[in-house]
């Protein structure tokens, strides 16, 4: 399958600065090692040493959090949307 994936600008350097780019597979898992052969550095940002996402990223299978499908396992459909968004943490103090 192919699909579209949103890089965010702090991942940028590694496709080349491009906002979006292809890749394939048929679940997210796929798509990260897809990724990571095409943009060498991806798959070590994206997930832990245990092959996991990492709790500061968030993925996004058309608009809907990963996390409350099937994680990884999730299966994606030619044409869909990926979106790699960083968690931000951050805020003002209210004293």
């Amino acid at each position: 399958m192919s699909v579209t994936v949103r890089i965010p600008t702090p991942l940028r350097r590694l496709t080349q600065n491009l906002a979006e780019v292809e890749a394939e597979g048929a679940n997210i898992e796929g798509i990260i090692d897809n990724l990571e052969v095409n943009y060498p550095g991806m798959k070590e940002r994206l997930c832990d040493d245990g092959g996991n996402i990492r709790r500061f990223v968030n993925i996004y299978l058309n608009d809907e959090d990963i996390r409350f499908l099937d994680g990884k396992a999730t299966a994606v459909e030619d044409d869909a949307e990926i979106s790699i968004i960083p968690a931000i943490a951050g805020g003002c103090s209210l004293s």
